[in-house]
């Protein structure tokens, strides 16, 4: 890779920046420092203790008996299966009957290790969209070593091998949709001033079978200032209806519709709402007040009409659900006849549903727990498809996932599937917790291990605050085995700029509040201390992406909180953020570094221009991976660079492959895992037995 002049304007930056050569993904004098900072954090935790660790959790991830998921697509049901045989997956299929056996009889589609192995690519599933209707063709996306850019190519499922001549993509960001059999509408940045500054999709455009994808008429366009556009068919109606929606930011959208000539109206909606229809009804999630006549409806408010009525003019909307200070809606889907809503009360799981048919009469999904983490999705895959099946998700930090299939209003669910204890949680309770923030707010975090208050708990603590993503502690195979498993205690924190209590959670985490977020992250640690849980040396914290800039903050600004810090996949360096990869589509949940009113506020979240020699830091091991295009690695790699040279004994680890995520298979995801928890443990004093 090389770096290309960028064309916008920016302020003079606030230092030099010796790093910059680090940002070369590829660049021989970067990789160097790769490969020598690999082997020096391998050679100091790369020991037995780390080998059985990273063997067992392999194990662990391997099982056989795991819980299959699935999506039902034209009546069959689809899986990615990987296992210790099939690392890069098998694509394959059954039926609900058979599902519901302990043994299933699969039908093989492809086998990604075989295809891997032939064509001499490090392939990665990335998902397959299938013709509707038939179900006898799909779209396959394929990724190198598991980053965010795919190649695209056409599968026929009866004979179980590739289109010869058929739809094919070369790498990038891009979305196919089916039209027809011969015709797809292609959301892609591929092609000359194709793609935005995120590095996503400007233009929609009408692919023809036999036709070059680059030349294909374009459909609609947005500048390159935008996020992405995006390209959907509406099967909900006849005559073909196309949906065209133009992302103008992370948290905004206008939506069009229209048809193969190109968008027709525009949704008469707030940029900021989320709007879903099905059934001639629409479903519209307000983010910030609306005022419709004589009401202002609150943010996080969802409201119903008959989709023609408001494309007529019509706003008699009706009220589904309304927020409360701790009550705040997750999500909503359709599915058949029924809008499900996700709702967090208190943290405690509701699922609403609402048959607009029936004059948007109220039911619920039933028979689910209320604490853990509990979800909600369609069966179908395609929601023309959809009947009102539901599949539903539970666990919690000691208990693993129950797979259930339910219907709203249909009473208890039924199990489908039990996955496996993936470690001993014998003893160990969960339990429930707040710290004060800075400015008096009640922050939750939820704490798993063993019972009572020794004053030397060794604590993984993890957080995210960010982008309106609810942070619920869950059943981890990784922290269960390499943490509780060996008498450690877990922690996940629920602090601001997440979605647990809605929007206004999530705002008072963003921008000029994403320094409240870590203020929270870093009461949840000093609460751990006021209750004679730990010490502060005893306390490890992990964080991955924007969690990534939350444990670098938490070096710069908290260091006498925490025994260790874990930094993966992350954001550091607030000033260039935007300028790297996929970062200016983050613009709404951080701010423009080039305005200087945002920079104000920025540069005391840029740990990356806060890091100072001679402060008391903890342990630091910074980590991520060469082929995530998403956030840029530079991020990690300039911190580690910068540290080291301040004297700080930062260790820093970068695989190859994996993405946006800690590895691309069990084996790269266990090793991964294994090394960090050894590191953490070490740091923070704490080598218990190998089991």
């Amino acid at each position: 890779m090389t770096l290309e002049p960028d064309p916008r304007p920016t302020l003079a930056a606030p230092d030099d920046d010796p790093y910059l050569w680090l940002e070369e993904i590829d660049g021989a004098r970067a990789l160097a420092w790769v490969e020598a900072q690999n082997a020096a954090t391998l050679e100091a935790y790369a020991d037995g203790r780390f080998a059985a660790d990273r063997d067992g959790l392999k194990a662990a991830l391997d099982r056989p008996d795991k819980i299959p998921g699935i999506t039902r697509r034209g009546g069959l049901l689809y899986n990615l299966w990987q296992d210790a045989e099939h690392p890069r997956g098998l694509w394959r299929r059954t039926t609900l009957d058979a599902y519901r056996t302990p043994d299933p009889a699969w039908e093989v589609l492809l086998d990604l290790d075989a295809l891997a192995q032939a064509e001499e690519e490090d392939w990665v599933w990335a998902g397959a969209v299938s013709l509707p209707g038939s179900h006898d063709r799909a779209l396959l996306k394929l990724s190198r070593g598991g980053g965010d850019a795919t190649v695209v190519r056409e599968f026929d499922l009866p004979s179980r091998s590739f289109v010869p001549d058929g739809f094919v993509l070369p790498e990038g960001k891009s979305h196919p949709d089916w039209l027809d059999r011969d015709t797809v509408l292609l959301s892609s940045p591929l092609g000359e001033d194709m793609a935005t500054l995120s590095g996503y999709a400007r233009t929609v455009r009408l692919w023809t079978r036999g036709s070059d994808p680059l030349t294909a008429p374009v459909l609609f366009a947005a500048p390159p200032e935008s996020m992405a556009v995006f390209g959907a068919p509406d099967r909900d109606v006849t005559p073909e209806r196309l949906v065209f929606v133009e992302r103008t930011g992370f948290f905004d959208a206008m939506i069009h519709l229209g048809d193969r000539s190109g968008p027709k109206i525009r949704l008469d909606l707030p940029t900021d709402a989320e709007a879903q229809w099905h059934g001639g009804f629409l479903a519209v999630r307000l983010r910030t007040p609306w005022t419709i006549g004589a009401a202002t409806h609150p943010s996080d408010t969802v409201l119903g009409i008959g989709l023609e009525a408001f494309l007529a003019g019509d706003r008699d909307f009706r009220v589904l659900f309304e927020p409360g200070p701790r009550r705040a809606l997750q999500g909503f889907f359709w599915s058949g006849p029924y809008l499900v809503l996700s709702v967090l009360d208190d943290l405690r799981a509701a699922f609403p549903v609402f048959t607009p048919a029936e004059d948007w009469a109220q039911s619920e999904v039933g028979g689910l727990p209320e604490l853990g983490m509990v979800n909600v999705w369609p069966l179908d895959g395609e929601e023309e498809e959809t009947n009102g099946d539901l599949l539903a998700a539970a666990n919690d930090p000691v208990t693993p996932a129950t797979l259930m299939l339910t219907r709203p209003g249909s009473g208890a669910p039924a199990v489908l599937r039990q996955a496996p204890a993936a470690f001993s949680a014998e003893g160990l309770v969960v339990t429930r917790h707040e710290a004060v923030s800075v400015d008096g707010e009640r922050i939750p975090y939820v704490q798993a291990g063993p019972p009572g208050e020794t004053g030397e708990a060794p604590v993984h603590l993890s957080g995210y605050g960010g982008f309106q993503v609810s942070n619920l502690a869950g059943y981890s195979v990784v922290l269960g085995r390499l943490w509780l498993e060996k008498g450690g205690t877990r922690v996940v924190a629920n602090i601001r700029g997440g979605g647990e209590f809605g929007t206004r959670w999530h705002e008072a985490g963003r921008r000029e509040g994403k320094a409240l977020s870590h203020d929270d992250f870093a009461a949840v640690a000093a609460d751990l201390v006021r209750r004679g849980v730990t010490r502060p040396g005893r306390i490890a914290a992990e964080g991955g992406s924007n969690g990534g800039l939350l444990i670098a903050n938490m070096l710069t600004r908290y260091p006498e909180r925490f025994g260790a810090l874990l930094c993966t996949i992350p954001l550091i360096d607030m000033r260039r953020y935007h300028r790297l990869l996929a970062g200016a589509s983050w613009v709404a949940e951080y701010g423009d570094p080039d305005k200087p009113e945002d920079w104000d506020f920025l540069q005391h979240v840029s740990a990356y221009h806060a890091a100072a020699p001679g402060r008391p830091y903890p342990p630091i091991l910074i980590a991520t991976t060469r082929r995530d295009d998403r956030v840029h690695p530079g991020h990690a790699r300039k911190m580690a660079a910068k540290l080291q040279a301040m004297g700080y004994p930062a260790r820093f680890y970068e695989p190859e492959a994996g993405g946006h995520s800690y590895g691309k298979n069990s084996a790269e995801t266990a090793t991964f895992a294994a090394l960090c928890a050894a590191f953490l443990r070490r740091s923070i004093g704490w080598e218990p037995e190998v089991a």
